[in-house]
């Protein structure tokens, strides 16, 4: 019996425009009448969180990758960065001019660029970025060209006086090893081409996950997951049911017990249709 669901959220949780699909949320109220707790496990932070999804009376938040995790009365997990660590990161930023942003409790600070690159619009817009764009060649513009651009230009920022649990920094696919070498005590996760979120080792929304249900008696085999990208995969794999989107990456589609429709044409109500945890509605 599935007694919680957790939801990635671009990709899976909001349409191409955004904001949660009606049928979506339906289907989401509906589950929760059954008794069914209905969160988010997302690479964004709580501030983004709260501005997506302010639409929906969700019962948990796991976000971060995994490293802040709370209910809207409690905070249940929390692991932020050394302090050993976050200056390695810090300093490799510095030393290569790295765009990077930094996330702690309540918002997110850093580079302008990267900024701007989070907002709605923009992500919205990436969708539509063809496969074949030069994601090294805007990586080296930006790090050469940005107005920003200074020595230890991360090292004062005002955001470093709290708890740091994730960054995020500009880079491509083809730079992962080169990450891995310079930062063995972090782990990597990426949600899209032209970012990588950065975490304390080990972290991960699996992770996070099972804190939550650890918190509230559940087992993973009472708990069901949607999610479209390769962050998403071991969270699929790890849980009793892992839904994979139809617009999601091919890995991730093949990882999951069950593909359901894309996140433009109901997915979520589809699969829950599917696994019978709520019923169609009547007119």
């Amino acid at each position: 019996m599935i007694k919680a669901i957790f939801f990635d959220i671009d990709g899976t949780l909001i349409s191409s425009g955004g904001r949660p699909l009606a049928s979506s949320k339906r289907a989401i109220r509906q589950a929760q009448k059954k008794g069914i707790l209905c969160g988010v496990s997302t690479g964004r932070g709580p501030e983004s969180v709260e501005r997506i999804v302010r639409e929906l009376d969700l019962d948990m938040f796991v976000t971060y990758n995994g490293q802040l995790v709370y209910t809207k009365k409690e905070t249940i997990y929390a692991r932020p960065f050394e302090n050993e660590v976050l200056e390695e990161i810090i300093q490799y930023a510095n030393e290569h001019s790295r765009q990077m942003m930094l996330g702690g409790r309540s918002h997110m600070e850093g580079s302008l660029t990267m900024r701007f690159g989070q907002s709605g619009f923009v992500r919205k817009m990436i969708r539509f970025v063809p496969k074949w764009f030069p994601i090294r060649w805007m990586k080296l513009t930006l790090q050469r060209y940005s107005p920003n651009r200074r020595t230890e230009r991360y090292s004062n920022l005002a955001i470093l006086k709290e708890p740091i649990y994730q960054c995020v920094m500009l880079s491509g696919d083809y730079e992962a090893e080169k990450l891995s070498q310079a930062l063995p005590n972090c782990d990597f996760q990426r949600s899209n081409p032209y970012t990588i979120d950065i975490v304390p080792k080990g972290g991960s929304k699996l992770r996070g996950i099972r804190f939550f249900l650890a918190h509230q008696g559940i087992t993973l085999s009472e708990t069901m997951v949607f999610g479209d990208h390769l962050n998403d995969i071991e969270m699929i794999q790890g849980v009793g049911i892992g839904v994979a989107m139809g617009n999601g990456m091919k890995e991730t589609r093949k990882a999951a017990d069950y593909v359901t429709a894309s996140n433009n044409d109901d997915g979520i109500a589809k699969a829950l249709l599917h696994f019978q945890l709520i019923e169609e509605e009547t007119e």
